[in-house]
């Protein structure tokens, strides 16, 4: 539906498709936006307060099980899916069907935060328009502004006519495996949709709102080197060779030299080598024995790497492959594995023209336009699994600072310009012709 929206603008020039002025039931959507405000951050408070580390299974429930009555009240049928197979609690999804034929709209957002029941950071806390707590951003203070901007909705009368799909993931801090299951719902919900909507946190520079049209990969490798276990004395010899950990060294430096594109981070994370070399089953940990005197025969090395777009992540993993595979040092192997995780969102012509349908709303309500923000500055995300499929904004849940951190802490009064940025721009959707 957006890709049509980009052949429209060039018809015209270039120019967006601009609408004079909020019109009444838009007027009435930001007048309910601020009146549902302090029940949202109510809402968001008893969200926060429940512990839902992805590993805290009965957590991750308890906070759909808050949600589920929010949404059947504004008409939306809810469900909830087990994901037992992926070892994860499950996903929320809600859906709200709309006039046939209208624009297909998928919102996401997730459950879990990174704070397992054992962290010390558990409370909400409110000082005025900021608050801190675990997950009072990411993400629940992104679910809470996709609800302010749906009552809105509901109030002004431009919900009933939405055709809406609602998928709250339950692991996306710690996604499960198989991920082609912990992630089958979202892309087929993908698959239907005609626009995504990313309500993870808002994206801001030097005090300005961006606008996000693009989230890189997440990728993990790990490279065994292995070699001959011999006495030092003989290092270097055709004998005994140059041992492990100069294989993997020599492999890593290449990595360096060669790797470097635009776009592409790559990333040494933990590295280790000896007589043995033993990875713990969580891939954190190495434990490493040996001796000054002793060739080691075998080095492990774990790391990442950021792409932002498929293309260049299929090339990135065949160029790491070729250099693992060739020029080994004498006496030595080493192979390579990758843990392909999050794929990438590229800036797509259809993401854009998405933005520019957003900063036609931020003109109208007279808020300043949200330029595209560099994608190296955004983090993989949920709604990378169904860029493939369809055209998508992130960031539309509120302003943060300190994510992941004891530290984290939200901008709550910006809530309200993103739930009526959104609730606006779904309004103006529902009312055109889908794709789908």
């Amino acid at each position: 539906m957006i890709r049509t929206l980009v052949c429209a603008a060039l018809l015209l020039g270039g120019a967006p498709i601009a609408h004079a002025a909020l019109s009444p039931a838009e007027r009435k959507i930001g007048e309910s936006v601020e009146a549902g405000y302090e029940p949202s951050v109510a809402l968001l408070e008893k969200l926060v307060n429940q512990n839902s580390g992805s590993m805290n299974m009965a957590g991750v429930k308890a906070v759909a099980d808050m949600l589920r009555p929010q949404f059947e009240a504004l008409g939306f049928a809810v469900a909830w899916k087990p994901m037992d197979a992926a070892k994860r609690a499950g996903h929320f999804i809600a859906t709200h069907k709309g006039r046939p034929g209208t624009t297909k709209m998928l919102l996401i957002g997730h459950l879990d935060t990174v704070f397992e029941p054992d962290s010390p950071f558990q409370r909400f806390t409110r000082d005025g328009n900021f608050a801190t707590g675990p997950g009072a951003a990411d993400n629940k203070g992104g679910v809470a502004t996709m609800l302010l901007a749906l009552q809105a909705m509901q109030a002004a009368g431009t919900l009933k006519n939405a055709n809406i799909e609602v998928v709250l993931t339950g692991d996306e801090e710690d996604s499960g495996e198989p991920i082609s299951v912990a992630r089958a719902d979202l892309i087929a919900a993908g698959k239907r949709a005609d626009v995504a909507l990313d309500f993870e946190g808002l994206s801001q520079e030097d005090g300005q709102d961006m606008g996000a049209i693009a989230r890189r990969s997440s990728n993990s490798w790990t490279l065994t080197a292995t070699g001959k276990s011999g006495h030092s004395s003989g290092i270097f010899s055709a004998k005994a060779g140059d041992g492990a950990i100069y294989e993997i060294a020599r492999i890593i430096t290449r990595f360096r030299q060669d790797l470097p594109e635009p776009n592409l981070t790559f990333n040494v994370g933990l590295i280790g080598g000896g007589q043995s070399a033993e990875v713990d089953k969580d891939g954190v940990r190495i434990a490493v024995t040996g001796k000054t005197n002793i060739i080691p025969p075998i080095a492990v090395a774990k790391g990442d790497f950021r792409t932002l777009s498929e293309e260049q992540t299929k090339r990135v993993q065949a160029k790491m492959q070729q250099i693992v595979g060739q020029d080994h040092l004498p006496g030595t192997s080493a192979t390579i594995a990758f843990d392909l995780g999050y794929p990438a969102m590229a800036p797509t012509p259809g993401n854009r023209a998405l933005l520019d349908r957003l900063n036609v709303v931020n003109r109208d309500l007279g808020l300043t336009d949200m330029p595209a923000l560099d994608p190296l500055k955004r983090g993989a995300g949920d709604i990378a699994f169904v860029a493939q499929d369809v055209d998508g904004l992130v960031g539309l849940g509120p302003a943060s600072t300190g994510d992941h951190s004891p530290a984290e802490r939200v901008d709550l009064a910006s809530m309200k310009r993103q739930a009526k940025r959104a609730a606006i721009l779904m309004s103006r959707l529902a009312s055109e012709k889908g794709g789908k």
